[in-house]
């Protein structure tokens, strides 16, 4: 499992999952974004819908009905019920499936950095887990540090 860590500086949630997910749909993967706050995943379901005029991301809420056949699925717990293989926690409260998923992107902010800081220790020496840290500069994504 692949634990990427993405801290928002200056994008919030909403505005970088598009870009995740987005990466992940067009290689024929599917996703789950995990999030407890009802608001945040409306938002998140508002910016993939609307993330590129041109191409929209399709994405359906948990409990909706037809979960199995979205290929971006939002929820408030960590179970793909779209068959995904990747995870996007997106309002940094760190979570685990029953089974690992193969790449998790975990996205904190200044409210979330001691978690953040807490699953990086929890998650050293994990056997079959790689982390990364991401950080905003100038406006694009930097690899900060790999273990």
């Amino acid at each position: 499992m692949q634990v990427m860590f993405y801290e928002l500086s200056r994008d919030p949630a909403h505005a970088v999952v598009p870009l995740l997910a987005r990466r992940i749909v067009e290689q024929q993967g599917r996703v789950l974004v995990v999030s407890a706050d009802e608001q945040q995943r409306a938002r998140i379901s508002t910016g993939l819908w609307a993330s590129r005029p041109e191409s929209f991301l399709a994405n359906g809420q948990a409990g909706d009905g037809g979960e199995d056949r979205q290929p971006i699925l939002l929820s408030d717990i960590p179970d793909p019920q779209n068959g995904a293989r990747f995870l996007i926690i997106a309002d940094g409260v760190w979570c685990e499936g029953e089974e690992p998923f193969e790449r998790t992107f975990y996205l904190f902010d200044d409210e979330t950095r001691a978690q953040a800081r807490e699953v990086w220790r929890d998650l050293r020496g994990r056997e079959g887990v790689t982390k990364q840290y991401w950080a905003q500069e100038d406006g694009r994504w930097t690899k900060k540090a790999e273990e």
